[in-house]
């Protein structure tokens, strides 16, 4: 469930502390940074026959740490013969 790894994350990386990146860009979403690079941002899923090959409880999801709303852009590259 989303909300387990919303809460797991909370208590390995929490946002209410502070982090070197908030001392320098004085933007408060230190945090962000440390889960994205936790997390990753990038994802690899093999296909074959136009089906995506995930496990039957496995689903993608967007995560987006920041502590404000900013413009993001999703970019899907398919890969294959």
């Amino acid at each position: 469930m989303l909300v387990d790894l919303e809460n797991l994350l909370e208590r390995v990386i929490p946002s209410d502390i502070p982090y070197q990146h908030d001392y320098r860009w004085m933007d408060g979403n230190g945090h962000a940074h440390v889960r994205s690079a936790l997390i990753g941002t990038s994802l690899t899923i093999p296909f074959i026959g136009n089906k995506l090959l995930l496990g039957k409880w496995q689903q993608i999801i967007f995560l987006d740490f920041d502590n404000r709303p900013r413009d993001r852009t999703l970019i899907l590259q398919i890969i294959g013969e």
